[in-house]
């Protein structure tokens, strides 16, 4: 009997002692909840503002922009940036409740982090603006670059913006903390390759094109106008060496002949013109 009396008064006086712990602690546990419920209404409003400051942005853009100009669309960026200004705020207020409930080595985590989100926004925020500059020199390219044809002048704009892009996101990565280097090489690479395609792509190209240039300009001394000649399978009088062709009047018909024959095949000349 005695035994179980003993055992009540413990389990009473631990019971009490948890609850007097539980009263001092109170405070705490209703500031840190009060703490939680301001940073989300915060965080709720911060988001509302964001995503209306960024969608005036937008309007405002597109009524200064060139004429032919589009707009940015930046409603689903708008949503993305409202969302982690909420989540900041709320994170800021979960950092400041875990101080007031007394959880240090989870504060401390939490203060790390906060210390890198400036970092971390500032990464993001020149990644954002380079994409918006990006996107508002594409259309400035594209609407004053006239003299080209358009896809010339989609081409030229295409590649400024990606050139701004991937500075941007370099740029911000370096800030954010990322080593570039890797990446600045393999960027390195890819342009090399794309710009050695474009140029063989080019060169193999335009082979026929100079090679006519050049034919056309040995043609022009060494059988003017009116000249009666044999090229191959063709004889007729000259009527016209052009930029890049050799016109002949044959008993079949006018013939076009590419101007670089004169380094391919033998021109046999059968009669002078009048003048010569």
């Amino acid at each position: 009997m005695e035994k179980a009396r003993n055992l009540g008064e413990a389990l009473a006086s631990a019971a009490a002692a948890i609850f007097d712990r539980i009263i001092a602690y109170m405070p705490s546990i209703f500031g840190a909840i009060a703490l939680l419920i301001v940073g989300w209404a915060l965080g709720r409003l911060l988001r509302a503002l964001t995503t209306r400051a960024v969608m005036l942005l937008d309007r405002v853009f597109s009524r200064i922009g060139a004429p032919g100009t589009e707009r940015l669309r930046m409603g689903r960026a708008s949503v993305v940036l409202g969302t982690i200004v909420f989540w900041v705020v709320v994170l800021f207020f979960v950092t400041a409740a875990t101080q007031v409930l007394g959880l240090a080595p989870f504060t401390a985590w939490l203060g790390q982090l906060v210390a890198y989100l400036p970092t971390l926004v500032a990464g993001l925020l020149i990644i954002g603006a380079g994409y918006v500059v990006a996107r508002i020199v594409f259309d400035l390219v594209r609407a004053t670059a006239t003299r080209l044809q358009p896809a010339q002048r989609n081409a030229l704009a295409r590649i400024a913006q990606i050139a701004i892009i991937v500075g941007a996101v370099l740029v911000g990565a370096d800030q954010i903390g990322i080593k570039v280097t890797f990446l600045v090489v393999f960027v390195a690479a890819i342009a090399a390759a794309i710009v050695g395609g474009v140029a063989l792509s080019v060169g193999l190209g335009a082979r026929d094109y100079i090679a006519n240039l050049i034919g056309a300009h040995y043609l022009r001394q060494a059988v003017p106008a009116g000249q009666t000649v044999r090229i191959g399978e063709f004889e007729g009088r000259v009527i016209e060496v052009t930029a890049t062709a050799l016109i002949m009047e044959t008993v079949n018909g006018r013939v076009s002949l590419p101007a670089r024959v004169y380094n391919e095949q033998a021109i046999t000349v059968i009669a002078q013109s009048d003048n010569g």
